[in-house]
């Protein structure tokens, strides 16, 4: 970082303090694009300019406007926004009515999802009839076929978010890959050395990840694809994105320095859409994972994915077996100790600098 560029930005932090945000609001506010941040320095972190910081500041309803945009509540306060039974409120964040925004573990290892304020009063003035009287019928199928609609949904927004943060064609199939198993990626990503450079540029987990190995048991598994649309969405958008980064260049091996731009922030002024079910669906929004390049929009949460319109369908898209013979998962495992091990002297920078 040169002497200028860190006159004219600050750090995270410090914009945090002079826009009178919490830590945990600021992070909030820069994934979703409400403040523009920038790439400082390969691999460094995300930086915030100073005209950004006047900008928001000048705003009339500074700050409590920007405060209420990032402004997060549970199951209670969003039945409360509502004005409905929080067991109603269940029933329409399962069925996909509206997206969490996070999630975290209580003390007894409970998920507890949040969701953006903002969003729940759009919904009750876009959704009114859902609020009162009997649900449709498809939505009273869906839940007596227990479906829960929030991990999935949750995951659409992240992708969304860690594919706006960036151009680099590796670093976006890192972000679609980090939301398979690593059995499928394997299957998609056959060059070992393809895949360690995939696993170095995963974007860390959120923040709060827990530490407890039954508490990221939990987590792991709502961070990855599991029902086989899902799985077989994001496998194909993984072949399409790295269709696009082996045209940008090769996946470094042993020894050879790793070339990541650094993710780009939003540059429009206003925020980008979020990903979020379409409230113009009578029953079932939109799954809300994002399009990748050369991919079309996936159907609807709830409809059965028309495999027979894409490309190279897959008949079974459940987690496979381990395939090869053990001399092969050995050599795969040594190659990738070896590739580790290369990299191993530049970990003091980021790879890719995630918001």
């Amino acid at each position: 970082m040169t002497v200028d560029e860190g006159a004219r930005t600050v750090t995270a932090g410090q914009a945090a303090e002079e826009l009178e945000l919490r830590r945990g609001e600021f992070r909030l506010a820069a994934q979703l694009g409400l403040v523009r941040t920038v790439p400082v320095g390969e691999g460094a972190r995300r930086r915030v300019e100073r005209a950004e910081i006047d900008r928001l500041r000048a705003a009339p309803d500074f700050p409590d406007g920007l405060r209420e945009r990032v402004r997060e509540v549970g199951t209670r306060e969003a039945a409360a926004l509502l004005s409905v039974p929080p067991d109603r409120f269940t029933r329409l964040v399962r069925t996909g009515h509206l997206s969490p925004v996070r999630f975290y573990l209580n003390r007894y290892r409970a998920v507890v999802w949040m969701y953006l304020a903002g969003e729940v009063t759009e919904f009750a003035l876009a959704r009114p009839a859902l609020l009162t009287g009997r649900l449709p019928l498809d939505v009273r199928e869906r839940l007596d076929a227990h479906e829960d609609a929030r991990p999935r949904n949750w995951r659409a927004r992240r992708l969304a978010l860690l594919l706006r943060a960036t151009d680099d064609p590796w670093a976006r199939a890192a972000a679609i890959a980090s939301m398979l198993h690593p059995v499928h990626v394997a299957e998609v990503v056959r060059d070992p050395y393809e895949r360690a450079h995939l696993d170095r540029l995963r974007p860390p987990p959120q923040p709060g990840h827990p530490l407890s190995p039954a508490a990221r048991e939990v987590t792991d598994r709502l961070a990855l694809a599991d029902a086989p649309d899902e799985v077989h969405w994001h496998r194909m958008g993984l072949t399409l994105a790295l269709k696009e980064a082996r045209a940008d260049r090769p996946a470094p091996h042993s020894g050879e320095a790793a070339q990541v731009r650094a993710p780009l922030a939003p540059t429009g002024s206003e925020p980008p859409p979020d990903v979020a079910p379409d409230p113009d669906s009578e029953s079932a929004p939109s799954s809300g994972i994002p399009t990748v390049r050369g991919l079309e929009a996936p159907p609807p949460y709830g409809v059965e994915a028309p495999i027979e319109r894409l490309a190279a369908a897959r008949p079974e898209v459940g987690l496979p077996s381990r395939a090869g013979s053990p001399r092969t998962r050995l050599l795969d495992r040594l190659l990738r100790r070896k590739t580790a091990g290369a990299t191993r002297g530049r970990r003091g920078k980021r790879p890719a600098a995630w918001p």
